[in-house]
């Protein structure tokens, strides 16, 4: 790219236009039709191979339903992981709503998350993430699992009978499903 192609003919800088047209939005809308066709299908399908979803949302809005523990534990925002262990994921797009089981402490609970809420979507399996509100992360950015990420447990069924979790880690190999901080979507600096 030439200097031509930054400056004006004048030699100056010259900053471009505000756009007229509400791109970004556009853009943001486009992404999260994207998270919620991934959603769908997942809910339809199961995940396939090695797929895994990193969900994070804002937990201080009152429309969003979490455990009160949670809330507490969360105040802002928290990070769930959908890998192994979760159960009724859901797309309710009248409501626009998206529901999933987890469980906490030996608690089954169903969350309810407005899609308005998310402000991060990831696939770690294929190094795709996204952040709403006109930021999406950049492809190389690192999505790892911080270290001392608090991971949900099996549900005891007989505490919470309506409740029919997925296969235990025992059952079929695989571990748990996460609760991860918002440190997993930050940029780091380089090394």
């Amino acid at each position: 790219m030439s200097d031509d192609d930054h400056n004006g003919q004048d030699g100056f800088e010259h900053e471009l236009p505000e756009s007229l047209l509400p791109y970004d939005d556009w853009v943001e809308d486009a992404y999260r039709e994207v998270m919620l066709r991934a959603i769908e299908h997942v809910a339809a399908e199961g995940l396939p191979g090695a797929h895994h979803f990193y969900l994070t949302f804002r937990t201080n809005r009152p429309d969003v339903i979490i455990p009160a523990r949670l809330r507490a534990q969360y105040p802002e925002e928290m990070t769930i992981v959908l890998q192994h262990q979760f159960w009724d994921l859901a797309l309710d797009r009248d409501k626009n709503v998206i529901s999933v089981g987890l469980s906490f402490g030996g608690v089954g609970s169903i969350l309810c998350i407005p899609v308005n809420a998310i402000t991060a979507f990831a696939d770690p399996h294929i190094r795709m993430a996204l952040r709403f509100n006109h930021s999406p992360l950049e492809d190389d950015e690192d999505i790892e699992i911080p270290e001392g990420a608090v991971e949900p447990d099996d549900i005891d069924p007989a505490h919470h009978p309506d409740v029919q979790p997925e296969p235990s880690a025992s059952e079929d190999g695989k571990k748990d499903a996460e609760v991860v901080s918002l440190a997993a979507f930050r940029k780091r600096p380089p090394s």
